[in-house]
């Protein structure tokens, strides 16, 4: 049988709705552009970039002369999303008003990131491979590392944000089976409202997560030995690109 390959966006689509992770993953449907997924790829593309220059230029001058060429580059890629964007002004004014936020929550002269879309991946078990890819990376000299991720969103409401950090335990239990060095610090930016999320994780926190994650792969096994995807209804299923063929909405 082949290796079930599970990724913190896999098991978030299969724990959110078992039908969208079968449409998604397993029938591979094609999807709507998202227009807030796209913004996200090129703040995400120009952050990644602005640390190949030198730490004495990583600007925010030097963010924005990024920003053109960048968005150029993902529309040769994806030409339909010219026909999603109204005002290109607006659509570029919008990502510079992000790359703001974000240096003034961080000061980008003052480090060196180690690592930028590292991919992390472990066999859980035989039959389980688990993978991610962590926006950047940092290791201090003395050896602590941090885990960074950038959200062009809003910050969670109170009560949500165990959920937030789910996805950055992840990548810190990947991280320490390879590296058997637990993160010392998890810490999701978001650029939509300029808030810090951050997490201290701990090897029972890490035990449970790698319990949580088997446990959403025993149930997908399942889904797939009964061919049974129920649908589950939620205000997400506004943004979804299937709603239209989905059962509990027909």
């Amino acid at each position: 049988m082949n290796q079930l390959r599970l990724s913190p966006s896999r098991v978030n689509d299969f724990s959110n709705c078992p039908l969208l992770y079968k449409y998604r993953t397993i029938d591979q449907l094609p999807e709507s552009p998202s227009l807030d997924a796209e913004r996200g790829t090129l703040v995400h593309t120009v952050l990644h970039d602005l640390f190949e220059s030198p730490a004495q230029l990583r600007t925010i001058k030097q963010a924005t002369d990024l920003l053109p060429t960048r968005w150029q580059e993902q529309l040769a890629q994806k030409p339909e999303l010219a026909e999603l964007i109204t005002s290109e002004k607006e659509w570029l004014d919008r990502a510079t008003a992000l790359l703001t936020t974000y240096f003034e929550l961080e000061n980008p002269t003052s480090f060196e990131p180690t690592h930028r879309e590292l991919h992390l991946e472990q066999d859980l078990s035989s039959e389980i491979y688990l993978h991610g890819y962590v926006d950047r990376l940092d290791v201090a000299p003395t050896g602590e590392v941090r885990i960074i991720d950038y959200k062009t969103g809003k910050a969670p409401k109170p009560g949500w944000e165990e959920k937030a950090l789910f996805q950055l335990r992840v990548y810190a239990l990947l991280y320490w089976k390879e590296h058997n060095v637990i993160p010392k610090l998890l810490q999701l930016i978001y650029l939509g409202d300029g808030n810090l999320l951050k997490s201290t994780p701990t090897e029972i926190e890490l035990i449970l997560t790698e319990k949580a994650l088997l446990n959403v792969a025993a149930s997908i096994n399942e889904a797939m030995q009964t061919n049974t995807w129920n649908p589950r209804k939620s205000r997400l299923c506004d943004w979804c690109s299937f709603k239209s063929i989905c059962p509990a909405h027909n």
